[in-house]
């Protein structure tokens, strides 16, 4: 049996069929714009995973869960939601590697995801304090205020 539904700002399909073994995504448009990069960026994100260790268990982390990373002391840490996690990866590969995720950096020790940015505020020095969909709050310096405006406006936003 196929099922679909229909949505209503972005028009969206969504189609059951159980000969399909994988999920298929398609993207039908006039012109590619920064919506059309953004779902893209989206939809690669989710075959985007980071290796992470809870304790002395190594655990796979979906890119689009992560709601921040930070380095403190030589150390990573990936923050997802409620959970807290260590990796190897060092901040700047893990910058790279989810540049197209969303991510920017926000300081020297510390990258965002653009995706569960729920707002900003300015605080003093120049200096602001983006709040995200969980409630965290992450300082974002000075000196990347402008990649942090470049990826708002490269997000629609």
């Amino acid at each position: 049996m196929l099922g679909c539904a229909w949505g209503d700002v972005v028009k969206l399909r969504l189609c059951e069929d159980p000969a399909y073994q994988e999920p298929e995504v398609s993207i039908v448009y006039a012109q590619k714009d920064v919506r059309v990069t953004r779902i893209v960026d989206f939809v690669e994100s989710v075959e985007q995973w980071i290796k992470c260790e809870n304790g002395s268990t190594d655990i796979m982390v979906n890119a689009s869960d992560i709601f921040y990373c930070e380095s403190v002391k030589k150390t990573t840490f990936v923050h997802v939601s409620g959970n807290t996690y260590r990796t190897d990866h060092r901040l700047y590969d893990l910058a790279e590697k989810l540049q197209d995720c969303g991510f920017v950096r926000v300081s020297k020790s510390c990258i965002l995801n653009i995706n569960v940015l729920e707002s900003i505020k300015p605080l003093f020095n120049s200096r602001m304090e983006a709040i995200l969909t969980t409630g965290d709050k992450v300082y974002i310096n000075r000196t990347y205020l402008k990649n942090v405006k470049q990826a708002l406006k490269g997000y629609g936003a």
